[in-house]
Parts: C-alpha cells; sequence; structure tokens
C-alpha cells in the first residue's frame, strides 16, 4: 500500500490520488514508449596539457609589445586610463569640495588616532599624506578615502607598545620630545636606549621603528597576497564576523582611551584581558583623576555630540558635514595655549610637532622578525575592508573595482610609506561616506584632501603643541556613536537570522574580552563552523508530484502532493561528503521507513522460521503454508528511490562511497537507487569513481519526472 507511511488520516486522500496517479502513469508510459525523451548530450572538452598551458602563460608573460606595456601600465597604475578622461567642468567641483572637507576631519583625526598608535602626532599626518597620493595613482575606487583608521592604529599599538616593553622601557612615562634626525630622543633621567641598525634609539624612536616594520610587512604581504592571486581569503570573512570585529574593537578602543578623558598616567596593558584589566586599574587609581582633563573632556564631548546629532538630524538641509572636530580643536588648542592648563594642572598635551618631512629611511629588517606574525592580522584586516568598501561604493554608484588590484594599492600604500615613517593604513568608512555625500567624483579628491595635510605639515603643526590629549581621545570616543550603536540592531539581527546574530555576538565577545587578534580568530573559526554545521544538518524531504504537472515538491511543506506509485523520491539539500554522509544515510533510511541492513536481517530470520514450519507442513499440517509465504515473500511498499541531486553542488570520495554503498545495500532487499538533477561536475565525479558501471543509462536521469516515468516503463515491462 503506497499510503502505509502516512498514517490514516491521510489514507483515503492517497488512495484516491494513487489510483488517479496509476492511470496516468500508465497513459504516461505509453507516451513514453511511442516517443522516449531527448537526452542531452555533452559536449567533449580537449583539455590542454597543464605544461602547454603553463609555457603559453609563461610566453605570454614575458613577451613585450607597445600595447602590452600600455595595458599594463594602466593596469598597474590606472589614473593613467581615467585622468586623460576627466570632465573638468563636470567633476572638479564635486571632487575639490570632497577633498577640502575630508581634509579637514582628517588633520585632527590623524593626530588623535597616534594616540592609539602608540607615536607621535606627526607620525599620522605623514601616514594620512603619504596613503592618499598613492591610492590617487593605484586605487580603482572612486569614492573610498584611504588612510589612517582606528582600527588599524588599535593593532599597530597593540604591538608597539608589546615591544617597547620588551625592550625595556618604562611605559607608565609620556614619549619624550620629539627629535626630528629620528637618532635619539630620551632626556637624563630616561637614559636607557636601545641599538637599532647601529645607532642608539630612544624611546620614540623605537616605537615608530616598530610601526615602520610591522608595516612594511604587513604591505608585503598584501602584495604578495595580489601577486598570488590570494584575494579570495577576504571570502572568509563574513560580513556580520567584520562587523563584530570592529565593534568589539570600538570596545578596546573606548577602554584605551577612557584614562586620558581623565588624565590618569596608566600603562597599556599588555597581554589579553585588556578591556577588564584596564577598567580595574582606572577605577583602581580613579582619586588620582586630573580636574581639568575631566572639565575638558566633558565639554569637549559634549561639544562634538551635539555637533553630530545635528548633522544626522539635518543631513538633507545641509549640503557639507560641519567641521565639528577641526572647531574642537582649534577652541581647545587656544584655551589650553592661553590658560597655560599643561603647566598650572598637568594637563598631558601632544608636545612639539615640527613642520617638514623626515627624511626616508629604510625600516629595520633586525625588528621584522619579532613582528612578522603579528602583521598578518594587520594585512587582511586592511585589505579586507578596503575591498569591501570599495565593491560597495561602486555598487552604489555605478561601476566597478578589480579587487586584485585594491590589495595591491593597499599594499603599496602600506610599503612605500613605511620608509617615510608611517604605519599601517586602510579605507576607513566615516571618511569615505563624507567623500560619497559631498559630491566626490574621482580620487582627485584624495590629491586635495593631501594638500591639506601638506598644508598642515609645513605651516601649522607648532600650533598643536598645546592641545591635550584628552581632546584627542575625545575625538576618538565620539567616532565610535556609530560601530557602539550596532548593538540595537541585535534583535533584528537576530530575527533576520540566528547564525549571523550569533556569529556577531561571539566575534564581538571574543575581540573585546581577549584580544583583538584573537578575536578576528575565533571570528573566523566559528563562523566556518556554523557553516560546516549546516552541512551536517540540512533539511531533507521526501517529494509528491503537483497534480498532472511536472513538478515535484516536499510533501511536509506543500498541500495536494501526490507520491508516484511505489516510488520514494528523496532529496538532501546539502553537498555530500565526508562530514555529513552518515548524516544522509540515516535521513535516507529514516524517510523511506527501511534499514537496509536490519530488513536482511529480518528476511534472514524469516527464512529460518519458514525452515522449521516447512517441516512441520511436510507433516501433514497445511495451515502453516500461508504463515510461511507471509515471512518470506513480504514485499515493500515501494521498488525505487529516486535521488533528486539537484541541491548536491558537490561530492567526495567518501560521499561516493556511501551511494556506492546504498546501491548495494538497497539492491540485495530488491530496491532500486536511480539518480536524478546531477550537475555537470557530479556527474563527472561518479564517473571517475566509476559509480556508474555500464548502466549510466538507466541509472542517470535529467529530471525527476523523466527518472518516474522512466521507472514506470521498466517496471510495467518487466510485468508484461
Amino acid at each position: 500500500m503506497c499510503w502505509r507511511s502516512y498514517g490514516p488520516r491521510k489514507a483515503s486522500t492517497l488512495l484516491s490520488g494513487c489510483i488517479l496517479f496509476l492511470s496516468e502513469s500508465m497513459e504516461e508510459v505509453i507516451k513514453l514508449k511511442e516517443s522516449p525523451p531527448a537526452l542531452l548530450e555533452r559536449r567533449v572538452r580537449h583539455r590542454q596539457l597543464a605544461l602547454s598551458v603553463l609555457k603559453s602563460k609563461l610566453k605570454q608573460s614575458v613577451s613585450c609589445s607597445v600595447p602590452r606595456v600600455r595595458s599594463t601600465l594602466s593596469g598597474f597604475f590606472p589614473v593613467v586610463g581615467w585622468l586623460p578622461k576627466y570632465r573638468l567642468r563636470e567633476y572638479v567641483w564635486g571632487d575639490v569640495m570632497s577633498g577640502l572637507i575630508v581634509g579637514i576631519i582628517l588633520v585632527p583625526q590623524a593626530i588623535a588616532y597616534c594616540l592609539l598608535a602608540g607615536v607621535e602626532p606627526i607620525y599620522g599626518l605623514y601616514t594620512s599624506f603619504y596613503a592618499n597620493i598613492i591610492y590617487f595613482f593605484m586605487g580603482t575606487s572612486r569614492h573610498v578615502s584611504v588612510g589612517i583608521f582606528s582600527l588599524m592604529s588599535l593593532m599597530v599599538g597593540q604591538v608597539v607598545d608589546k615591544e617597547v616593553f620588551l625592550a625595556g622601557f618604562d611605559l607608565s612615562e609620556d614619549l619624550l620630545g620629539f627629535n626630528a634626525s629620528l637618532r635619539t630622543n630620551f632626556s637624563g633621567h630616561d637614559a636607557h636606549s636601545v641599538e637599532l641598525m647601529g645607532v642608539q634609539c630612544g624611546k620614540e624612536c623605537y616605537a615608530i621603528s616598530i610601526a615602520a616594520a610591522l608595516t612594511f610587512l604587513a604591505g608585503i604581504y598584501q602584495v604578495m597576497m595580489a601577486v598570488f592571486g590570494l584575494g579570495f581569503v577576504s571570502v572568509y570573512l563574513s560580513a556580520p564576523m567584520l562587523d563584530g570585529f570592529a565593534t568589539g574593537a570600538s570596545f578596546t578602543i573606548l577602554t584605551v582611551q577612557a584614562k586620558y578623558l581623565l588624565g590618569l598616567k596608566i600603562p597599556r596593558h599588555q597581554g589579553y584581558g585588556t578591556v577588564l584589566v584596564t577598567w580595574f586599574n582606572i577605577f583602581a587609581n580613579i582619586h588620582k583623576t586630573n580636574v581639568c582633563d575631566l572639565v575638558t573632556s566633558a565639554i569637549c564631548i559634549a561639544i562634538l555630540v551635539t555637533g553630530k546629532e545635528i548633522q544626522e538630524r539635518y543631513k538633507d538641509r545641509l549640503k557639507i558635514p560641519l567641521p565639528t572636530e577641526l572647531l574642537v580643536v582649534a577652541g581647545a588648542t587656544l584655551a589650553s595655549h592661553f590658560g597655560n592648563l599643561n603647566h598650572l594642572y598637568g594637563s598631558s598635551v601632544s608636545g612639539h610637532i615640527p613642520t617638514g618631512f623626515i627624511p626616508p629611511q629604510v625600516p629595520s629588517f633586525g625588528l621584522m622578525p619579532r613582528v612578522a606574525l603579528d602583521a598578518i592580522p594587520l594585512a587582511v584586516i586592511s585589505f579586507a575592508f578596503t575591498v569591501s568598501l570599495s565593491e560597495m561604493f561602486a555598487k552604489k554608484n555605478g561601476y566597478t573595482v578589480r579587487p586584485n588590484q585594491e590589495m595591491l594599492a593597499i599594499g603599496c600604500c602600506n610599503i612605500i610609506p613605511s620608509f617615510f615613517h608611517c604605519f599601517t593604513t586602510s579605507a576607513a568608512l566615516a571618511k569615505t561616506m563624507v567623500k560619497d555625500s559631498t559630491g566626490c567624483q574621482t580620487q582627485v579628491s584624495s590629491l586635495i584632501s593631501a594638500v591639506v595635510v601638506l598644508l598642515v605639515l609645513l605651516f601649522f603643526a607648532p600650533y598643536f603643541h598645546a592641545l591635550q590629549k584628552c581632546v584627542l581621545a575625545c575625538i576618538i570616543i565620539v567616532s565610535l556613536r556609530g560601530a557602539l550603536r550596532k548593538f540595537k540592531d541585535v534583535p533584528s539581527k537576530w530575527r533576520a537570522s540566528k547564525n549571523d546574530a550569533v556569529v556577531w555576538l561571539v566575534t564581538v565577545s571574543a575581540t573585546a574580552l581577549i584580544s583583538v587578534e584573537l578575536g578576528l580568530l575565533v571570528g573566523i573559526t566559528f563562523s566556518m563552523m556554523c557553516i560546516i554545521y549546516k552541512t551536517q544538518k540540512p533539511k531533507v524531504s521526501l517529494l509528491g508530484r503537483a497534480n498532472d504537472s511536472e513538478l515535484y515538491e516536499d510533501v511536509e511543506e506543500y498541500q495536494n502532493l501526490v507520491p508516484p506509485l511505489r516510488i520514494r523520491i528523496f532529496r538532501f539539500q546539502a553537498p555530500l561528503y565526508y562530514a555529513n554522509k552518515d548524516i544522509f544515510l540515516a535521513s535516507l533510511y529514516k524517510a523511506v521507513g527501511v534499514t537496509p541492513f536490519l530488513e536482511k536481517t529480518r528476511r534472514r530470520k524469516a527464512e529460518k522460521k519458514a525452515k522449521k514450519m516447512s517441516t512441520t507442513q511436510a507433516n501433514g499440517d497445511t495451515t502453516n503454508g500461508e504463515v510461511v509465504v507471509g515471512l518470506v515473500q513480504r514485499e515493500l511498499d515501494f521498488h525505487t528511490i529516486i535521488l533528486d541531486c539537484s541541491t548536491i553542488p558537490f561530492i567526495d570520495s567518501a560521499g561516493m562511497a556511501a551511494f556506492k554503498g546504498l546501491l548495494q545495500e538497497f539492491d540485495q532487499i530488491g530496491v532500486r537507487v536511480v539518480l536524478a538533477g546531477c550537475n555537470t561536475s557530479l556527474v563527472d565525479a561518479l564517473q571517475k569513481g566509476q559509480f556508474f558501471g555500464k548502466e549510466m543509462k538507466n541509472m542517470l536521469f535529467h529530471s525527476v519526472h523523466h527518472a518516474v516515468l522512466q521507472t514506470n516503463s521498466m517496471v510495467a515491462d518487466n510485468v508484461v
């Protein structure tokens, strides 16, 4: 009976459906015999030998011609392609305005983020200047703003502080006076120095040397990834994981900057649990709070938050963003200078910021083995944020970017500036959004922003001498509002996708409570484990036919579906590989209601009982004859299983072994197994594994309906 496994409630409906389906199937079988369905024929592909392919690629790569030189030059420097086509009247106003606005925003942020990086403010200005210039020549995005970024600065600062501490310097002291020669910058009471490249190096010299070596290695990694086409690495950085990583890092940034708001001189914690340990130290030293810094911080945060709220509320009316950070920096610098806050109240200030540029210097190769591993997460995160922002704004504005060239561009934005005492850069979301909203058309705006930074470097840098560090900390903390507000989105994330919400929460927790580097590793690992778990617990279903159509769907999800007579159609919605092959077999056995091994055992026991009863029957007891027949000749209510493989993207050797075992097991109990809807890669894998043998034509079908018709035809032939 075809309705036996569906319960008594559906028995009457299924009975009438089966009778109707039987008559329709017989008609279709007759049609199939008269005009058999056409089979698709695979194209014959002649694959070239690997050696010949390698030779042709090598020959092509070493060939030289004018068009090839031109294409290579425009590929490496995209500016060569778009700058001659620049529409001056149409683009120049938007580029100049967005460049000026971003430059004005960039100056205070470049100075402020040096607190995170553990270096002097001048290096933040250098980093912003060189990154904008290089990306202008090499970037493919028209809107991305590349330069100093809070997350990169935090990760650089953690490495710098760790290495400075291991070198024997005292982290509790403020960085001492800047020395333009970058040779010695330690005063008499701090005579500790380290020999670096044959020169005695003080604390600040050693800090920027670590940052430059770290940046150089990160850039080398990124260029190597671009050369070898390893841009696919960013595929494993899912959006929820990156979002959670940025939010968790925001907690760490907030914690690291909190001491400046109170004017406390607490060294940055080295190791795991920075957030917890730092807050414990802050509360333990709360009685040492500098009242001047506290009052200044409260005023600056109030002004900055008010400016941000006005900007968000009236963004449709305001044509340009409010330069709140610049106004706060200018006002606080004047107040600190004329109020003599450093001498009267002991408020910590930025110190002397020189004008001009320092001569370039080769990054210390002796320091690179110490930071080689630390540069890996920097390289990956810098590239991931740059490419994701490039693609997002390219899609928004209707053009395309080249991810591999973006990786090469950001790599050069790290390698070249590392010779000029800069630290790691990447694309920054906030400044990119400002560029997009203020009419940016091309990377000419980055050139304008670089000019603004250059003016500060050449003329205005010394005027920031009296700027309090608590003001810089306020700028950093207020800039984190967007990341911290994402906690409001957790309920909506949970409703949309519980998996994504859990990945986000785990990454945030690991990044904030353990460390930034381990948080990234935990986030990547956990998100990949979630995907693996999904493939291990896929949805499985038995299919039924919709009326007299060729459509077959899940009988539990759709109404009015009738299963084919004495045929089970099984769908497994996941790739079949070593991790879920056992789940595939168990799900199939449960769905069809038969486990071949147990069925064989049951029949074997029935045969033994039949032999005993046959002896009794030979002695003249004829009443046991029907019992013997019932024990031995009990048939299943289906004779064929059709595996709908349309939702199986690939199969490995373990999955193929499961297929072969399944075929043999059901064949031993008189059930035929066929495949339907296989993609070409799956068919190729099965052929290489010799799954079909000589019966491929009768085992593989292009659709479920074709498999049903062919099966009914074969059954009808056998009956006849």
